[in-house]
């Protein structure tokens, strides 16, 4: 039995722990660069550049009415089988050509316009805030996709070490079992651990490879792309304090910026739907010729004045619009209030998530001080037979634990800086980019 556990013990120290392959095939791009390939992929940030650019013409259309009347153009041409009077040419024909060029301009609507203009207004700035939190919240994703890749990479490497330490510990214990320095359940303890260790790499490679298919579906690259960071990996302490954090989002954070500017359009519509109930005032006029043939100026008519309308029963159709009016504007208010209470405690929540990430951080590196020193006094201790191989596979899984736990620490602080960030809608510091 001792000679199979000895030749058990030579295959596996036979077949070495397999090394990190850095595929320098695979396309690098730094963050600022997936930020920026990723705005022009993302279909929420698409869709709300499409909707200022919307919202804008909503508000030039606004303006126009006040200034230029609304005019058209057409024109006919009418045959028939049987020639009949053509009032253009005062005779007979069987063609008739019709053209005429109309405008209208609107004196007073009750006011409809100037509320029509207030809100046009109120939905740029919703527009604008929208675009504002749509575009953190693609570079949210993408910072998330972009420091998974670093996470994992980081952790195959944690993973690759725990492997060639548990390899190399066996080939010790190999030594003292033969020598007769140590029992042969040394050997199969440390042969269990070498077998974990390379599972859980074979998990972190794969890991690793879908997060790299992720990050080039953000960027539009198909295939596996790989994160390249151009500066270190730090914490810094937040420039602006909690109270400060809280009064910002709520001044131009884009999330509330969004519900005060909705609240204020729903209340222009509503104000202009009670217009209905008001005279209306129109001044019209019209040039018509009439011919046989284009263009018609045989026959030549001109026709202008004015119009008073005045609104006295539409089968409740007016006291209906201002109801769905009013409700609107309850619900954009609700909406209002609502967004700026869950805006202070995300805004706190985001803060005080940074704040624990990078404490944690710190805590971690210390933990992976402490877990590093503790280990070599194992390993020193076993060499000696002053220690059991347990205590030995418990500093080592210790370690591996400690720098895993270290990797996952500093990206959370960046991904919590990130959702800062989206809430208050501007970059913290200015080595950010976008």
């Amino acid at each position: 039995m001792i000679l199979e556990l000895v030749a058990l013990l030579q295959i596996a120290a036979a077949d070495p722990v397999p090394r990190i392959v850095q595929e320098d095939s695979l396309p690098q791009v730094t963050l600022a660069e997936a930020l920026e390939a990723a705005a022009r992929l993302d279909p929420n940030y698409v869709a709300a550049l499409g909707e200022i650019n919307n919202a804008k013409w909503v508000r030039r259309s606004a303006y126009a009415v006040f200034i230029l009347p609304s005019v058209s153009v057409s024109t006919s041409l009418t045959k028939a089988s049987e020639s009949f009077f053509n009032l253009g040419t005062g005779g007979l024909t069987n063609q008739l050509v019709d053209g005429r060029i109309e405008a209208r301009y609107d004196l007073f609507r009750g006011g409809a316009k100037v509320f029509e203009l207030i809100r046009a207004r109120a939905e740029v700035e919703s527009a604008e805030a929208n675009e504002v939190q749509a575009r953190f919240g693609m570079a949210f994703l993408t910072e998330s996709d972009f420091y998974d890749v670093l996470a994992e990479r980081e952790l195959v490497r944690v993973a690759s070490d725990r492997a060639r330490r548990a390899s190399e510990q066996l080939a010790i214990a190999r030594a003292r079992v033969i020598s007769g320095a140590a029992v042969q359940t040394d050997s199969l303890q440390l042969l269990l651990e070498l077998t974990r260790a390379r599972v859980d790499l074979l998990r972190q490679r794969a890991s690793l490879k879908v997060s790299q298919v992720q990050l080039g579906r953000r960027v539009g690259i198909p295939g596996p792309v790989d994160a390249r960071l151009v500066d270190r990996v730090t914490s810094p302490e937040l420039p602006i304090s909690e109270d400060s954090a809280v009064s910002e989002a709520l001044l131009q954070g884009p999330e509330y910026r969004q519900a005060i500017a909705d609240e204020r359009a729903a209340s222009a519509v509503l104000k202009a739907t009670y217009g209905a109930y008001l005279p209306q005032i129109s001044l019209f006029g019209s040039y018509q010729g009439f011919d046989q043939a284009f263009l018609p100026t045989q026959t030549t008519r001109a026709i202008w004045g004015f119009q008073i309308t005045l609104p006295v029963w539409n089968n409740g159709q007016r006291e209906i619009a201002v109801t769905r009016a009013r409700t609107n504007r309850d619900v954009a208010r609700a909406v209002r209030r609502d967004t700026e209470l869950s805006v202070r405690r995300d805004a706190i929540e985001a803060y005080e998530a940074y704040t624990t990430a990078r404490a944690s951080a710190d805590l971690a590196r210390q933990a992976v001080v402490v877990a590093r020193e503790n280990l070599d006094v194992q390993e020193t201790r076993y060499r000696a037979g002053a220690t059991t191989i347990l205590d030995l596979l418990t500093s080592q899984v210790s370690l591996s634990e400690a720098e895993a736990g270290l990797v996952q620490a500093v990206y959370a602080t960046r991904l919590a800086l990130a959702g800062l960030e989206a809430i208050l809608g501007r970059r913290l510091f200015a080595d950010r980019g976008f």
